[in-house]
């Protein structure tokens, strides 16, 4: 037995590869089918149900496919995402798939590997590339290697998890992270839940599994990268249970081998954390990180009804990461929905979808947040099911008893109800994702803020090469009067140029910058409340 403060640090093997590795850094750029791009979150259990069971599954993602992007790059009755992440999808004994009992097999609550394999096929032939959530910080206290490991101090896998005669100290939050053994008088690790113990990545042979397991996933079943959930949890030093060194050790071999696999996968990463906590974690480790303060700043600003600091997030993950190898968004599965946030106004949600798309990065789209779906706490109340009819039983999501009560908005945040209203949330996400597509300055252009007189109102301009589209925002509640909008000297080539409005149609201002470069104010004279205008800037020089 081992002591419970001892440290399972990683072995020296691991340290001399991880020292290795640390001198061939990751491509500067994301894969080239991320250009542009925008991916959908996807809770298979809560998207479509197909047999009637009550439970989403995979063959009800295939019938609606076609939603999220039906392959016709003409299209505009799609949602256009390129990309699609799948929340757990593994055999697991928890709703949710977080604790995976089978890495090889797809819940059967789901469907079969070969369910899985046609998805894929289905959404490769219309241009969606399909992430898989990959847990690898934790397994499920079912999984075949872990009760071996527990009913047998002798088990081949007895130091792949971490064991202790006495608990050691709570987390942060004060939860338990030492759980006591159900067959002997003993505890092990598991810094969620005693039904998640921690694989140990001091023993080498877990992270040899774990990229087993990415094999599989990448030739076998055709995926085109990962979401690493909990990333900064993998390795424990002493008391020091999240950031230590020896994780980003893990994480840069186990990005290595997946570019080996396949070199156009994308691996992101979860760090549940601040800006400057989730710096270390670059250059070369993972290809990205989901960048949760741009997503509270875009939250905060609107919710407040000011602009104050709503781009230095964004502006600083600029400065510091090499372009594109961030992802912001709204809202996940883990926080309450954009709409609860908000207060349930769709106008505000209208503003922060915006904000969103027109930010630099790789942006995500939770499921139904497109359609203003509402739920907070508890987990299951913010991963209820979607609304697809106007039907009153359960609109369209199952037949049968959904697994979940739908919400009470369902009838009114419902695919068909938008799809027929020009006006509404739905239309307003597509146009949009289809502009982020289209437009190289939205895809994947440089962010320049800019400056303005009212502290409701944002600006900023996104640029790439000639190309230049300018966002002003009023996120307050009332009408912004006599607003002047200014740039820093040399932000932006001389000459007189038009603009035109990508959002409300028609002309927009003229931008003048004089031979010096200093950039005209421009000077509008009211801005309605709740209010985006998107200029691009014509590249002819009006005379």
């Amino acid at each position: 037995m081992r002591d419970r403060l001892a440290v399972r640090t990683p072995c020296i093997a691991l340290l001399v590869m991880g020292a290795l590795l640390a001198t061939s850094t990751v491509s500067a750029q994301l894969p080239q089918w991320t250009r542009g791009a925008t991916c959908y979150e996807v809770f298979v259990r809560s998207f479509q149900d197909s047999d009637g069971d009550g439970i989403g599954d995979l063959r009800g993602l295939i019938a609606r496919l076609d939603y999220i992007n039906d392959g016709n790059p003409r299209s505009t009755r799609d949602l256009g995402a390129a990309c699609i992440w799948l929340m757990p999808i593994a055999e697991s004994p928890s709703y949710h798939g977080y604790d995976v009992a089978d890495y090889y097999r797809v819940d059967r609550d789901y469907g079969t590997n070969d369910d899985f394999k046609r998805l894929v096929r289905e959404a490769h032939r219309r241009g969606i590339r399909v992430l898989v959530d990959m847990v690898i910080n934790h397994v499920s206290s079912e999984h075949p290697f872990f009760q071996s490991a527990m009913r047998d101090s002798a088990s081949t896998w007895r130091d792949w998890f971490r064991w202790a005669t006495r608990p050691g100290p709570r987390n942060a939050w004060g939860g338990e992270n030492w759980h006591k053994s159900s067959v002997r008088d003993e505890y092990f690790y598991g810094f969620f839940w005693h039904g998640m113990p921690d694989w140990n990545y001091g023993h080498p042979a877990v992270l040899e599994e774990m990229k087993r397991v990415a094999t599989f996933w990448l030739t076998e079943m055709d995926v085109d990268g990962f979401r690493l959930d909990a990333v900064k949890y993998l390795v424990e030093a002493g008391e020091k249970l999240d950031d230590v060194p020896a994780t980003h050790d893990v994480l840069r071999e186990y990005a290595r081998h997946v570019r080996s696999v396949k070199p156009e996968a994308l691996t992101i990463g979860e760090v549940y954390d601040s800006t400057g906590a989730l710096l270390p974690y670059y250059p070369d480790q993972l290809d990205a990180y989901f960048a949760f303060e741009v997503a509270d700043s875009i939250i905060a600003a609107v919710r407040a009804g000011s602009a104050r600091g709503l781009l230095a997030p964004a502006l600083r993950l600029q400065r510091e990461v090499p372009a594109q190898r961030w992802a912001p968004f709204l809202r996940n599965h883990d926080q309450p929905r954009t709409l609860t946030e908000l207060g349930g106004s769709v106008a505000r949600a209208r503003v922060a979808a915006t904000l969103l798309l027109t930010m630099p990065g790789l942006p995500f789209v939770y499921y139904g947040e497109e359609l203003g779906m509402t739920g907070a706490k508890p987990d299951e109340r913010i991963r209820t099911p979607m609304g697809w009819t106007r039907g009153p039983r359960h609109a369209g999501f199952t037949t049968g008893t959904p697994w979940q009560p739908m919400q009470d908005d369902s009838l009114v945040a419902n695919v068909a109800v938008q799809d027929a209203d020009r006006g509404s949330l739905l239309q307003h996400y597509r146009r949009l994702i289809h502009l982020r597509a289209t437009e190289p300055a939205l895809a994947v252009g440089e962010l320049v803020g800019l400056t303005t007189s009212h502290h409701a109102v944002s600006a900023y301009a996104r640029r790439e090469g000639n190309d230049v589209i300018v966002v002003i925002a009023n996120v307050g509640a009332s009408e912004a009067r006599d607003v002047a909008i200014m740039a820093g000297d040399g932000a932006f080539p001389a000459g007189r140029r038009a603009t035109r409005d990508l959002l409300l149609g028609g002309s927009g201002l003229a931008v003048e910058v004089d031979a010096r470069g200093v950039w005209q104010p421009l000077r509008i004279a009211a801005i309605p409340p709740m209010t985006v205008r998107l200029l691009k800037v014509a590249r002819g020089v009006l005379r």
